[in-house]
């Protein structure tokens, strides 16, 4: 590997940890749903500009079947995921929320076994358990200390979950479209969709226009949903097996990025938790190829 390709593995895994991060910040300033539904809404338009203006007759207009399939790709990986990560992340760690998102190839794998027909092996089943004892073991101490609640972690495995379904529906489906289109649709879908709660549940909540809000909304729109998903691409082009490493490498990131910018311990029991969660990926087999199909989906809705 190049200093080249070094460095820009590692400005990519700093920029996908920092997205729990940005949350945290943005949630001084607003409530959850509506700093979700604002990022969405502003980056799907940015995009859809981008394919269809500046880029005009590159890309085709999806049909409508394929529109069908995009709108439950929106909700899935774009409104329940971050929309319940970011209810979560009023009562969890940012660390802990970076933890728990590889877990979503382990769920996505036992998805497939049970509705793809796709076969686990001993090692497959065993890096499930071992990565789900880690997770177990990182979280215990956060919820006996009162630093996370139940119906926080409990809302974060939802939001996983639904990641992990929305890459089998993204499998199934064999959806024959670029993926920039698939991530422009599934973002403006996605906050199509919040808008309805936000209004809902978080009318009259105030909205404090300070740094953090703005510094929010330009980084995860920018930096995240445009930039570093520009990046991803480049190197998933370059080597896909490498590429998913640097994904797989999000926990680290995520505690050093949460010690640093937000004061949050890293405890044993998060360095064991870790641990764990990486060798059970590594024996799962996740260190190794995946169809770039599926590990486009996982890193779009970031």
């Amino acid at each position: 590997m190049g200093l080249k390709s070094l460095m820009l593995g590692l400005l990519f895994t700093v920029l996908y940890a920092s997205g729990a991060i940005a949350m945290k910040f943005g949630l001084h300033s607003a409530p959850p749903l509506t700093l979700a539904t604002l990022r969405f809404i502003i980056a799907g338009l940015l995009l859809l500009i981008y394919i269809y203006v500046l880029q005009k007759g590159k890309y085709a207009v999806p049909n409508k079947k394929e529109f069908v399939i995009l709108f439950w790709l929106g909700l899935l990986n774009t409104s329940l995921f971050l929309g319940l990560g970011l209810i979560a992340l009023q009562t969890v760690s940012s660390g802990i929320f970076n933890l728990f998102v590889p877990a979503n190839s382990l769920l996505y794998a036992l998805l497939a076994f049970l509705f793809l027909g796709q076969s686990i092996g001993r090692k497959e089943w065993g890096g499930m358990v071992i990565s789900f004892i880690g997770l177990f073991i990182a979280s215990y101490p956060s919820l006996i200390g009162s630093h996370a609640t139940i119906g926080g972690i409990l809302l974060l495995a939802c939001a996983i979950i639904s990641m992990a379904v929305g890459s089998l529906v993204y499998k199934k489906t064999n959806l024959q479209l670029p993926s920039i289109v698939v991530n422009t649709w599934q973002v403006v879908f996605g906050g199509l969709i919040l808008i309805i709660p936000s209004l809902l549940l978080e009318a009259g909540e105030p909205i404090t226009m300070d740094y953090k809000f703005i510094g929010y909304l330009l980084w995860s729109i920018f930096a995240l949903s445009i930039f570093n998903l520009s990046l991803w691409f480049y190197l998933l082009k370059k080597d896909a097996i490498v590429a998913n490493n640097w994904l797989l490498l999000n926990p680290v990131a995520g505690y050093l990025l949460a010690a640093v910018l937000l004061g949050e311990r890293i405890t044993i029991h998060a360095v064991v938790g870790t641990i764990f969660v990486l060798f059970g990926l590594y024996l799962s087999g996740n260190f190794r190829v995946k169809s770039s199909n599926t590990v486009v989906a996982q890193v779009s809705k970031v």
